[in-house]
């Protein structure tokens, strides 16, 4: 087992802390919650992606963030009392609190391995589980971790102790073990399934429950026999918990949730008004229960689960870009023809009636009344009236339109896919075509008058024009990266920012001659895209991108400073309208504000895509239907070969094979082979092979 080097990891941890950036939309988050415990009706805490702590003292009604300290996904959280807590996580994460999450400290786990359960029978006492058949045990609070042997490599989810010595841990393929000793031996029980298991709750030491992929199984003799209390065709079942030995809950995807009057001999499915994935349950007594899941869900009970109250709100549809005329006044458009609008600077996110669900992927105001939405399948939209009526405008095309950018009332330009550049100098009325000299794929558009003005794309592609498109010239970039966003402040001084391609690390591109000359900026190592970018004047700037990734600038972009990150969400536009107050939106219908210009809170010896070592994460998320992303670290330059096989250990998807630097890297796997035919579900592996460096996590697609 790998060690952690101690000095190195408490400076990641203690390097950062709460950016500045507060969201609007979910509230009271939207990364992903994974785990929620209670001690009483009213004090609860949950945790998620991103190093993300909530704690409510009201029973749900109100949570609160907490800051962490850390940016890695957090999994699993247990109290003790209101005041001394544990959660765990990716990495080795293991941090407590001793006041009630004010402050969290971390703590030594002397292993990188990603760490999936937390349990403790008192103060001093606690066990973590998790990836390959890790154990660990503290008998002093956390002060020490000591690694105990499971016997097994499969991936462990859970723990569960009812003593300072009985307790069992369950995890891959059916895998339980059971300790009569404090964990000092584990044995394997035997449990008639090779499905995975992902929680268990015993109430004695004779009667306990696990959970998993089709799977809820029970023993009455301390695990020497379990049995199937439900086999559940294509059901996955993340959580459970019991209060006594006849009453129980069990949640698990899309929106399950089942209860249990007589120990599991019948379930009976409870309304949970979500359909969202739900991974985790806790109650306190027979009536107080709460549970979280995907996209922040948080939902509550106060009558054992005949109704469950959502205590999180906002859409989640994917947000791709904002626009703000005033600190006041705002719209974000996205997904399913999304439009939001504020008239409070985002406390309230309202949705406009477009009559359309197309994905809509940009917007533009000239004044509060008077903008534009384009999207897919050359969709415009236009209003007079700041939203209250939106009308179709006929485009002439059936491209995706990626960008709009007007001047004026009557004069804009949209720009997409096969190279398509439109102009209208009547409003929209008339929309005509312009020969932009490419079929690449135009990203974004930007006027600084109705005659200058530049569009960026695919394969590096920066086009300008200085006669109101007329005529488009390509500009040499530099680099065949694609460049997602570009803003420029006057005719002379611009910026662009793009994805990693044939560079490993993304892409931003100063030039001070309006392009003539294109000079490259670092981005301090993230190979993350960075999917727009916005200039307050020549020396403020930021740029947003995948994962939520934030970078911002004070000296014109000489030097990018990486912003912690407020969420794991992608995000996929910024915008402010002054040095202080701006917005960005992305995935999963995340808004986030700030009125500091993002308060930079990381010190400069803080790197957040420098590898501490070689690291293949498990796939997120998994199970998956229809695509997961697969991340992993490289602390040196290397040849790097990343295989998906099947369970026979043919190899059908070769997703890297190609020398790079060091960083961190991500993948999304689309559940496709290399012909590009999807695969059929069931049990996947993916192995990350670097000189001598190897690691195979296990994926599940579900279908």
């Amino acid at each position: 087992m790998k060690k952690i080097r101690p000095l190195m990891l408490f400076l990641v941890l203690t390097s950062t802390t709460q950016a500045q950036w507060s969201w609007q939309n979910p509230l009271p988050q939207g990364d992903f919650l994974k785990s929620v415990h209670s001690i009483d009706q009213n004090t609860g805490w949950a945790v998620g992606q991103t190093g993300r702590i909530l704690k409510t003292i009201n029973g749900g009604v109100d949570w609160t963030l907490q800051t962490s300290g850390t940016e890695k996904n957090l999994l699993s959280v247990y109290f003790i009392d209101q005041n001394i807590g544990y959660a765990v996580g990716y990495n080795g994460t293991i941090l407590k609190t001793s006041n009630g999450g004010s402050d969290w400290i971390s703590q030594i786990s002397g292993t990188d391995s990603e760490l999936l359960s937390v349990h403790f029978i008192d103060q001093d006492r606690g066990w973590v589980v998790g990836w390959y058949g890790t154990i660990l045990k503290t008998s002093n609070g956390g002060s020490d971790w000591i690694s105990q042997t499971s016997g097994t490599g499969e991936n462990l989810e859970t723990v569960h102790f009812i003593d300072q010595n009985i307790g069992w841990t369950a995890g891959w393929s059916g895998t339980i073990l059971k300790t009569t000793n404090g964990g000092a031996d584990w044995a394997s029980q035997l449990t008639g399934t090779g499905n995975d298991l992902y929680s268990m709750y015993f109430t004695s030491q004779d009667t306990g429950w696990a959970v998993g992929y089709e799977s809820i199984l029970k023993t009455s003799n301390g695990g020497t026999d379990w049995v199937m209390q439900m086999g559940a065709w294509d059901k996955i079942f993340k959580s459970v918990r019991f209060l006594d030995q006849n009453l129980g809950w069990v949640v698990g995807w899309n929106g399950t949730v089942l209860k249990t009057t007589n120990g599991g001999t019948d379930w009976t499915a409870q309304t949970s008004n979500t359909n969202y994935n739900l991974v985790s349950v806790c109650f306190t007594d027979q009536n107080k229960g709460w549970v979280v899941g995907d996209y922040g869900t948080i939902l509550n009970t106060t009558n054992g689960g005949t109704n469950w109250t959502t205590n999180s709100s906002g859409p989640i549809t994917w947000l791709e870009d904002v626009h703000f005329e005033d600190p006041d006044c705002g719209w974000a458009v996205g997904q399913s023809g999304t439009i939001l609008n504020t008239i409070d600077g985002g406390k309230t996110w309202l949705t406009q009636p477009t009559g359309t669900d197309v994905w809509l992927q940009s917007v533009h105001f000239v004044d509060k009344n008077t903008g534009w939405v384009v999207g897919d399948s050359g969709s415009i939209l236009h209003t007079s009236n700041g939203g209250e009526i939106w009308s179709v405008q006929s485009s002439g095309t059936n491209f995706k339109l990626e960008s709009v950018d007007f001047r004026d009332e009557n004069t804009g330009w949209a720009v997409g896919w096969n190279g398509t550049i439109l102009n209208t100098t009547d409003g929209g009325a008339n929309w005509y075509t312009q020969s932009s000299g490419t079929i690449n794929l135009l990203w974004e558009v930007q006027f600084i008058d109705q005659n200058i003005g530049w569009a960026v794309g695919q394969s590096g592609t920066i086009l300008s024009t200085t006669n109101g498109g007329a005529s488009w010239i390509a500009q040499s970039s530099g680099t065949s990266n694609p460049l997602y966003s570009v803003h420029f402040i006057d005719q002379n001084n611009g910026w662009a920012s793009g994805g990693a391609g044939a560079y490993p690390w993304a892409v931003i591109l100063k030039t001070t001659d309006g392009g003539a000359n294109w000079t490259s900026q670092s981005s301090r190592g993230t190979s993350n895209s960075l999917l727009s970018i916005y200039f307050s004047d020549e020396n403020t700037g930021w740029t947003v991108g995948e994962y939520g990734v934030m970078l911002s600038t004070s000296d014109g972009g000489t030097n990018w400073t990486p912003q912690a990150r407020s969420t794991g969400n992608s995000l996929k536009s910024v915008h402010f309208i002054d040095q202080n107050t701006g917005w960005t939106v992305g995935m999963n219908g995340t808004i986030l504000a700030t009125t500091n210009g993002g308060a930079v809170y990381v010190k400069d010896e803080y790197e957040p895509t420098r590898a501490m070592g070689f690291h293949l994460a498990q796939n997120y998320p998994n199970p998956f239907n229809p695509s997961t992303t697969v991340s992993y670290d490289l602390p040196t330059s290397a040849d790097v070969i990343l295989i998906v096989y099947d369970i026979s250990g043919r190899a059908i998807a070769v997703l890297e094979n190609s020398y790079q630097q060091a960083g961190t890297y991500s993948i999304r796997w689309n559940g496709a082979n290399d012909l590009g035919k999807s695969v059929s579900a069931g049990i996947y592996f993916c192995r990350l092979q670097s000189g001598d460096f190897s690691k195979t996590i296990k994926m599940l697609l579900v279908k």
